[in-house]
């Protein structure tokens, strides 16, 4: 048994070995976290307790050292509130997680296993061996045994783990002999890098003393360039599953790009390297200067305070800094709001910009490495790749040479001489489709100064950028090269202002100034042709387009006033005025892309949220727009600028709806607008109906081509018609008053569901419910009422299968879903009350209710936009409401940006007129407001079951009655 005496001398030994901990830990008092003496006391005083009563010894242990566990990361927890410091909370839960470890380690051997006493060794590995604990994180353990232990040897480790495991923490472990380890640290990387951040904790010192001396022997010297290439592999491939981006708007902490297995990654590499067990110590290798050296310090802080604070908010292991916590971790991290930054944007800014200074250390890192001449690896490609000097001359360039396939510098003042030449770098790179040398790179963030208003105003460094930007080669790569050296913002100050700058929404996936360098990739793709499958028209106009210069000048900065408290459309036109005059644009070039960034949204909102129908929507496009050449130009940015939001934000219907949108405004921009009456153009369109009928009886043709008024014949296509007649035909045979068709379509990426049904003031709304219920997405509905008082309405949905087969089955589920709730066999209500539970609602956003209602967006129908946070049923809401106001839904669009929902509503009362009332009105804002609130409204409680009453009968069929 361990006499008192000899465990607070190991006490003691331990305290020692905490003293010479790196970064800053010294300076940490953890007398606050813990009272190792009184714990170590009274976990003592139960093993005389209970000598001969293991179970209740064991129980007395266990919850004694879960309490300490729980109260000193109570405590380490309001430290971190109270103090920030994120990595002393590290270092407080690790401190606090070896004194639990080794108490339990002398308990163990000194009242369970007393011959186990200096027969093993405990230490830690991973992120717990650099003496750092998240409060959620795992604990990995690797238990050092002496050659061929004893059976008793496995039982005080068994003994400790299940301890551990019944406090609740989560435990890798592993053990094994120097030897073992030794021998697997040859073959496997992973192995290799646990044991590399090993630490002691307690036990044996010996074990660890001889395996760390012969790591380092046997298998660390020689191998710097090996262990290199691979933990770079392994980033990058990590990056590529995290999503090869450091702006992701809800990046994961831990894995994603910038983050703190980026650090780790620099870390390990400094170890096996330079043989550093302390980061500080690469500033007297001249590896970092000091300056960059506090970079790393501050950016390893701020990460580890964001990773506390979410695993304490989240009480896991949650890596995703998603919506719903950033809010909180940014008040908890002290962030206030500023006039066009909210709190919560200014936090994810400053994480974008940590993130970014991280991608800098790494290059800084690699640039070092190469010029410590490190061996090469045969076939690896990567930074770390080429460590051999063949330099070659670069035609026409003497500032720059190049290093197998990398731009580098010819001179390391090349800078300093002449700063156009940082231009140049990206030029030369771009023209001769160079990579970068990390020297090159390196030697460019540390020549930033340079980058004054001299340069930006020097007509020789704007010509240079503006022949980057509309390169024919990869222009957004060169961009992406620019920002990321730093280079970007600076030269461009108005730029540098949204760099790392999030938007709090679910819409944008992407920092402002990542989304406007990919709007230029896939412009970039749209000029080589090489879109044409999935922009056809685009592709077709692109080699019309007059000024190429003008277009990517627009599609750069056509966000460039984002966070400001005005509109950033109009902010961003003055911005690009004084802008284009820098970059040596014409007057007329100016003109194009001024009125280019005021009017950027402005396509993609009339194309999703107006009726493409209804003329007047396209004469008021057309007053807007007033030339061919600025159509072409603004179909081609609003491509750009959807596609650029993030993945799966475009898709074909939105490319059908610009398209349309085109097509319609060229016709009349081009003079070609019929200016036949609508009363004639809609005989003609009967008439054709009649004719294309050709196989069908006289009776049945002047039937079903007398049954369409002037709207449904003025707006469907002909082929559509034509489809209609044959189903509504097909339905009247089989008696039924109530049925449906479908149909889908991958390019326009739409399922199309028709219905026909008895007319009832309130079937759009019961038709939305049954979509809801079935899980569908509606984005459009057009409403067409028959010459015999039936209802044929069209609802597209959001396409969900690549497949068309599969897609059609889900389409035949909805439409089954829509006949059973109006024929009343599945009540409307309860339906959509199981889809929405299910559903988890998004706390993270607020979007106040907004109802617009106008009179002069159309010659017939009085137009109802509301904008509101979206959710299931929402669209079935509405339109009940706005049936019970008496108002006749003529067609509703449905266009859902993330979390946020614009529909629009074209309508007349009942007896065909625009609403003009002012109370009517102030009514109609008033209970539509209720409804987005999700405010009690009877009219949900009175929701009819069905529109007609099961089951059909002949006589239904002649009546036609609703229910």
């Amino acid at each position: 048994m361990q006499t008192k005496s000899e465990a607070r001398h190991e006490q003691a030994a331990r305290t020692e070995e905490a003293t010479a901990r790196p970064m800053g830990m010294h300076d940490i008092d953890f007398s606050e976290i813990l009272d190792v003496e009184l714990l170590q006391g009274q976990c003592d005083a139960i093993a005389e307790a209970n000598r001969n009563r293991p179970d209740v010894l064991r129980n007395d242990l266990l919850a004694i050292l879960k309490k300490a566990s729980v109260e000193g990361r109570r405590k380490a927890r309001d430290l971190l509130d109270a103090q920030g410091g994120g990595l002393d909370c590290a270092h407080r839960i690790s401190w606090l997680q070896d004194q639990i470890i080794a108490i339990l380690y002398n308990f163990v051997t000194a009242h369970i296993f007393p011959k186990q006493k200096d027969k093993f060794a405990v230490t830690a590995v991973g992120g717990y061996g650099r003496d750092t604990l998240a409060p959620g994180s795992d604990i990995d353990l690797l238990f050092l045994f002496l050659p061929k232990p004893a059976e008793e040897t496995h039982k005080a480790v068994e003994f400790m783990l299940y301890m551990l495991w019944d406090m609740g923490f989560k435990v890798g472990h592993a053990t094994r002999t120097v030897e073992e380890c030794i021998a697997l640290s040859k073959s496997d990387m992973t192995i290799r890098t646990a044991i590399l951040e090993m630490r002691y904790i307690c036990g044996l010192k010996s074990l660890e003393t001889e395996l760390e001396a012969r790591f380092d022997k046997e298998i660390v010297t020689g191998t710097g360039p090996e262990f290199i290439a691979a933990k770079l592999a392994e980033r990058d491939e990590r990056h590529r599953k995290a999503g090869d981006t450091r702006y992701l708007v809800e990046p994961n902490v831990k894995e994603g790009k910038g983050g703190l297995r980026d650090l780790h990654t620099l870390f390990w590499i400094s170890k096996y390297y330079y043989h550093v067990r302390d980061p500080a110590d690469l500033v007297p290798l001249g590896v970092l200067s000091k300056q960059e050296y506090r970079l790393l310090e501050k950016a390893d802080d701020f990460l580890w305070a964001v990773r506390c604070h979410m695993h304490f908010l989240t009480g896991k292991a949650e890596e995703r800094l998603s919506f719903d916590i950033q809010r909180e971790i940014a008040e908890a991290l002290g962030y206030h709001s500023r006039p066009g930054l909210s709190a919560v944007e200014r936090f994810m800014k400053h994480y974008f910009l940590v993130a970014k200074d991280v991608g800098d250390l790494t290059r800084i890192l690699c640039a070092a490495l190469e010029d410590q001449q490190a061996k090469s690896i045969p076939g690896l490609t990567g930074v770390i790749s080429r460590f051999t000097h063949r330099n070659r001359k670069i035609p026409g360039s003497v500032e720059f040479v190049e290093d197998r396939g990398r731009i580098a510098l010819a001179n390391p003042d090349v800078f300093k001489r002449d700063p156009v030449s940082i231009i140049r770098l990206f030029h030369v790179a771009d023209i001769n489709g160079l990579e970068f040398h990390p020297d090159a790179l390196k030697r460019v963030t540390r020549s930033l100064g340079l980058v004054n208003n001299d340069l930006r105003e020097n007509d020789e460094a704007n010509r240079l950028f503006l022949s980057i930007l509309t390169s024919k080669h990869d222009p957004a790569l060169i961009l992406r090269r620019m920002n990321e050296a730093g280079v970007l913002g600076r030269f461009i100050p108005e730029f540098g202002k949204i760099v790392a700058m999030m938007q709090f929404n679910m819409y944008h996936h992407y920092t402002v100034d990542e989304h406007l360098i990919r709007a230029i990739d896939v412009l970039s793709e749209i000029d080589k042709g090489k879109a044409e499958e999935l922009h056809p028209l685009a592709n077709k106009l692109m080699p019309h387009i007059e000024d190429r210069e003008a277009l990517y000048v627009a599609v750069l900065l056509h966000d460039i006033a984002k966070g400001r408290q005005e509109d950033h459309s109009i902010a961003g036109a003055r911005v690009a005025r004084k802008l284009c005059a820098r970059f040596g644009l014409s007057q007329k070039q100016t003109e194009i892309v001024v009125w280019l960034i005021e009017e950027h949204l402005t396509m993609s909102m009339v194309a999703q949220t107006r009726d493409l129908t209804d003329r007047k929507t396209i004469t008021d496009f057309a007053d807007r727009v007033q030339s061919l050449d600025r159509l072409k130009m603004l179909m081609i940015l609003t491509i750009c600028d959807i596609r650029a939001v993030g993945p799966g934000v475009w898709n074909g219907w939105k490319g059908q709806l610009l398209r349309t949108l085109y097509y319609e405004t060229e016709l009349l921009l081009a003079g070609g607008f019929s200016e036949v009456s609508r009363k004639e153009r809609a005989q003609a369109a009967a008439e054709a109906l009649y004719a294309a009928l050709s196989d069908w009886s006289q009776k049945d043709r002047r039937t079903y081509a007398k049954l369409h008024y002037q709207p449904y014949l003025l707006s469907v296509p002909l082929e559509d018609q034509i489809r209609h007649a044959h189903f509504i035909r097909q339905a009247d045979k089989a008696g039924q008053a109530l049925a449906t068709s479908v149909r889908t379509d991958s390019f326009h990426a739409i399922t199309e569901i028709t219905v026909l049904s008895p007319d009832h003031p309130r079937l759009l709304a019961v038709i939305a419910g049954a979509c809801a219920a079935a899980g569908a997405n509606i984005v459009d509905a057009q409403i067409f009422t028959t010459s015999d008082g039936r209802a044929l309405d069209t609802i597209h949905v959001s396409r969900e299968f690549p497949n068309d087969e599969d897609e059609l089955r889900r389409a035949a589920t909805i439409g089954r879903m829509i006949e059973d709730v109006l024929s009343g066999r599945k009540r409307l209500p309860e339906v959509i009350a199981t889809r929405a539970k299910n559903r988890k609602k998004s706390k993270a956003f607020i979007i106040p209710p907004s109802v617009t209602i106008t009179n002069s967006l159309s010659n017939k129908f009085t137009v109802i936009e509301v904008e509101c946070l979206d959710r299931p049923g929402l669209l079935s809401e509405m339109t009940a409401v706005l049936s019970d106001l008496s108002l006749d839904i003529q067609s509703a669009r449905i266009t859902t940006f993330g979390e946020k929902v614009i529909d629009t509503f074209y309508v007349t009362d009942l007896v065909g007129q625009k609403i003009s009332g002012d109370s009517k009105r102030a009514n109609i804002t008033a209970r539509m407001k209720a409804v987005m609130a999700e405010e009690q409204d009877e009219l949900r409680e009175r929701m009819p079951s069905g529109i007609i009453a099961p089951p059909a009968t002949s006589a239904e069929k002649k009546a036609g009655s609703p229910a």
